[in-house]
């Protein structure tokens, strides 16, 4: 694993830590730390996550998030040894909803098969 890799995961692992033990804001909802992406100088750190719930409790989370983005950043830059503090900046990650969607529309389309079709092998033959 390279340097900049540890460093991707340290990030994740710090930032995760800190919302879900250093965050009081009752704004946050149940959030999950997808993935980090870092610049290649690692002075930038783009912090995909995912918030479990409605659009609404995703909209508040994103409003906590980025008005605690001084706070955070402190803290990692405290708890990574690097020579600066890398800048973050939170994106909401939407792949989980996508892959939610694609398995129902897999479902649907499944339902709508006739059964022969279905299941292409037989397991008492």
């Amino acid at each position: 694993m390279s340097r900049h890799e540890r460093v991707e995961e340290a990030i994740k692992k710090e930032v995760s830590l800190i919302i879900h033990d250093e965050l009081k804001d009752p704004r946050i909802g149940f959030v999950t730390v997808t993935r980090v992406e870092l610049s290649k100088d690692l002075r930038n750190a783009k912090i995909f996550y995912s918030v479990l719930g409605k659009e609404e409790a995703s909209k508040k989370t994103k409003l906590a998030l980025d008005s605690a983005l001084g706070f955070i950043r402190s803290l990692v830059a405290q708890r990574i040894n690097l020579r600066f503090a890398t800048e973050l900046m939170f994106e909401e990650d939407h792949s989980t909803e996508y892959s939610v969607k694609i398995q129902e529309v897999l479902n649907e389309i499944k339902e709508k098969l006739p059964p022969s079709s279905a299941g292409e092998t037989d397991p008492d033959a």
